[in-house]
Parts: C-alpha cells; structure tokens; sequence
C-alpha cells in the first residue's frame, strides 16, 4: 500500500509545494512522494471538517497533513477527534499540522515556530531597541496570533504591537489568546477597522522603521488588500506580506512606494518553505538541520 501525505485547503492545486515536494521527499529520504490536495471551500461546515479528520485518521495510508486557510475552523469543528493537541494549538483553537504517531493522531501549531524562522531571516538584530518602531499586524487570525505571540516573547520586543481586524469577534479571540498566554497587555492594542480610514490612521500613527504585515489572507484567498490604496507606509518601515502566491494586492502596494518611502519588503515565500519543512519533519519524524533547510530552498527556487 503505497503511503502519501494531504494538504489542507482552498485551492490546493496552485500552491507550489504539488512540484516542490517530490525533490523534497528525494532530499529527506521520505518513504514517499505523494502529496494530495484536500480543498475545502472557505466557511466550509463543521460535518466537513470532522469527514476531513476522521479519513485522516482511519486511512492507514495516509501519513498527515499541513493545514492552511482552515486551521481554526478545522480545530473547532474537530479537536475532539485528535488524541493530542500541543500546548499553543489548545491555546489558540488551531491546528497547522496533522500527524501520527503509534496509532494515535496528533495536532500541532507550527505557526510561531513557522513566523520566527522567517522573522529573523530580515529583521535586523536590535531592530527595535535602536528605532522604537512599533509592529502592525493587519489581521488577527491564526498567522497573526502566530506571529505577535512569537514577538511578545522575543528579547528585542518592540515597544508596542497593534493589532488589526474587520471583525471585533477574531480581535477578541486574539486578546483572549494574549491573555490566557500572560503575555504583557501593556504590549498590544486592538484596532477595529471598519472602514478604510481605519486602517489608514493606524499606518499614519506608526512609527519610522515599524513593521507591517499583511496577516489578514488578503491577496491569497480572496482578492484584495488590508491597506487602502493611496495610504502611505510608514517611512523605513519594514513590510512582510505573509502570502507568495495569489492576487497580491498589499505586495504590489508596498513595492509602489518602495523607493519613496525607503521599504524594506519582504513576500512570503521563506515563510512558505520554513511553513512546510516544519510540518513535514513532523508528519514524517524526520530532523531539519540548517543545511538541510538549505538544500529544501534551493530545490524550491526553480518552482517559485
């Protein structure tokens, strides 16, 4: 019986890993090749997700699974069918990883771990000590929950985060997650953006050298950006869109005004491979040294 490995979520068949994972399973030794794409449409219903996880489970062939766009969805609809949750994925309800391990399914967070490795790829050492910048996290979903908790925690944390959603319900979520994490309040601030000025506002109030990042899913799943057109970045400021592929709307936006405003940009295809590589050295129980991740990238350029 020949073994593969699922991906979880939209629109599957776009991502580039279908072409990069049969060199990466070359590389990594791994006992097979197959990926599957299970696409599943956005505010899919909760017998879909619990379908999803129990095939999972059952198929004796089928190894794991990296989830994207679902992974909130997928832990409310289904945590209760997995044996083991690791501690932030109980924490935050969501779940970036499926595996197995002697009969017995487990879910993981990758996501911190994920946001930290491309992080510190670009973000120069002291950053925010020497510039006072601040972070503006568009989007409070699971990446930005991901990646504010990374940064509360970093030794160079800037002096304040703000964090951004057009919806109060994922804005409470995120500072229930801060709260029950004990993560400082005094560090974050919660933004309603209901209307464009919103987010314009927030951009304008930041400062030199903040970091800005496009954790909203704009551009990737859906069409669109967080930013306006026609706000300003903040000077110097560092921007990371979080997506590689898709519509790209925030990226395009940040490149625009790149030499004006002295950006630093950054897309999202590091995050990309660190993303991937995690969840396949857990699904596969395999170890990711420096040169090996290095080996993953360079397989990976061709394919971007």
């Amino acid at each position: 019986m020949s073994s593969y490995m699922g991906f979880v979520g939209v629109t599957t068949s776009g991502s580039s890993i279908m072409k990069i994972f049969p060199e990466w399973a070359r590389i990594l030794h791994l006992p097979t090749d197959r990926l599957t794409g299970h696409d599943l449409p956005l505010g899919a219903g909760r017998d879909q997700y619990r379908e999803l996880v129990t095939r999972i489970r059952d198929d004796a062939s089928h190894r794991g699974a990296l989830v994207t766009t679902h992974k909130m969805d997928l832990y409310q609809a289904a945590h209760d069918l997995f044996d083991e949750i690791d501690e932030f994925g109980t924490l935050c309800g969501e779940i970036s990883s499926i595996s197995k391990r002697d009969g017995r399914l487990i879910g993981h967070a990758k996501d911190p771990i994920t946001a930290g490795l491309a992080l510190e790829e670009f973000l120069p050492p002291g950053h925010f000590k020497e510039t006072g910048a601040h972070v503006i996290c568009l989007g409070a979903g699971g990446a930005g929950t991901a990646l504010t908790w990374y940064l509360a925690g970093h030794a160079d944390a800037p002096e304040k985060i703000i964090c951004t959603d057009t919806s109060p319900v994922r804005l409470q979520h995120l500072a229930d997650v801060h709260a029950r994490g004990q993560l400082p309040a005094s560090l974050f601030e919660y933004r309603l953006v209901e209307r464009p000025e919103d987010t314009a506002r927030v951009l304008a109030e930041a400062p030199a050298g903040s970091l800005v990042v496009n954790a909203s899913g704009l551009g990737k799943d859906r069409p669109g950006s967080p930013v306006p057109d026609g706000v300003d970045f903040p000077r110097e400021a560092i921007v990371w869109e979080f997506n590689y592929r898709g519509s790209l709307e925030f990226l395009a936006q940040a490149r625009a005004q790149e030499e004006r405003r002295q950006l630093t940009v950054v897309d999202g295809w590091r995050y990309f491979i660190h993303g991937w590589s995690q969840v396949i050295a857990e699904v596969f129980d395999v170890e990711l040294t420096g040169e090996v991740l290095d080996r993953l990238a360079d397989a990976a350029a061709g394919a971007r």
